[in-house]
């Protein structure tokens, strides 16, 4: 019965140093675009997190056909803004889509240490769309 007790007391001790809602890691860091056309920097920007292009590797659209009508991408275009946590592990922002010139609400939710998956949608997360970023080395 003593060892149990023993055994329960450190199990409870364990558990109280564990933060109590520790919330995952930022996504911060250097990421590519679904398309790979921009490297983007996730970082501090204020009191929330942005994504700004810090590299463009290629100025062509996603869809075909839309070349000619996207404008070019520019080093330093912010294209994520108030990136803040909504939920452990899912941050929530804004997007904006240079293809388009229109920003959509994102969410943003780390797929390990070299992925983040974001879903762009309009009104409910449910009928967005998802592409995946990878990290840039």
């Amino acid at each position: 019965m003593r060892r149990l007790i023993v055994t329960a007391a450190a199990a409870a001790a364990l558990l109280a140093c564990a933060p109590a809602n520790a919330q995952p890691a930022p996504p911060l860091g250097v990421w590519r675009t679904a398309s790979g056309n921009l490297d983007v920097a996730i970082a501090p920007c204020g009191a929330a997190l942005c994504g700004t292009a810090v590299k463009v590797l290629a100025n062509h659209s996603m869809a075909a056909g839309q070349a000619q009508k996207a404008p070019p991408a520019q080093v330093g275009l912010k294209v994520l803004t108030d990136i803040r946590p909504a939920r452990p592990g899912v941050w929530r922002g804004r997007l904006y889509n240079r293809e388009n010139g229109k920003t959509y609400d994102c969410l943003i939710e780390p797929q390990g240490a070299d992925a983040i998956k974001l879903r762009a949608y309009v009104l409910i997360p449910q009928i967005g769309k998802d592409q995946v970023w990878r990290r840039s080395r």
